[in-house]
């Protein structure tokens, strides 16, 4: 993600294809304004990502599949093939800081060891934070336009993806750079439990 004076650039990787082909529902049975309590929660997972891709205030960067299970390496790859065509496609100004999750292959020392030689600017953040991570809001639109489609196999899913992504609009991108304060502040007061974002 970008912004402009701060500057922001966010990177992840989608869940699993598989989510978008079974629709499942869980019913929890909650008192009233309890849905954020953890014990009404489920907690997050990490998965091998399939897709990854950026985005700035300015709109979707490229979205890239990965075939096999990413490792440091191939993540360096991705990085230095997609993420500065990526900016310069956004027309992103020089003084974006990166951001990016504390995936293992993310926090590797050959990554941050690459990522200060490239001299890019990394967000720090704490690790099991999805809450504060906006691509996860891009990955959510994705799937709720993925998951209107009547999907019939991989091939078909991975096209329409590519197509979905390229229609979001910038517009959805900017606000969630321009709601990142009021995300931070929600997570703090939340002691660090899920928000309503």
């Amino acid at each position: 993600m970008i912004q402009e004076k701060i500057g922001r650039m966010s990177y992840g990787q989608m869940k699993p294809k598989y989510n978008f082909l079974v629709k499942t529902q869980l019913v929890v049975w909650r008192t009233k304004n309890a849905e954020l309590h953890p014990k009404n929660t489920i907690p997050t997972v990490k998965h091998m990502g399939v897709e990854t891709s950026c985005f700035s205030a300015k709109g979707p960067g490229r979205l890239i599949r990965v075939k096999e299970r990413m490792n440091g390496a191939m993540y360096r790859e991705i990085l230095s093939e997609n993420l500065l065509p990526s900016a310069r496609a956004l027309t992103i100004k020089r003084g974006w800081v990166f951001q990016h999750d504390n995936d293992p292959k993310h926090t590797a020392r050959a990554t941050k060891e690459w990522l200060r030689k490239k001299h890019f600017k990394v967000l720090e953040w704490p690790s099991q934070s999805p809450d504060l991570n906006p691509i996860e809001n891009l990955w959510r639109e994705l799937k709720v336009c993925v998951a209107q489609q009547q999907l019939q196999n991989i091939p078909a899913l991975e096209e329409i993806c590519m197509e979905e992504w390229a229609k979001i609009p910038a517009t959805v991108c900017e606000n969630l750079v321009k709601t990142y304060r009021k995300r931070l502040t929600s997570v703090i007061a939340n002691k660090g439990y899920i928000t309503k974002y």
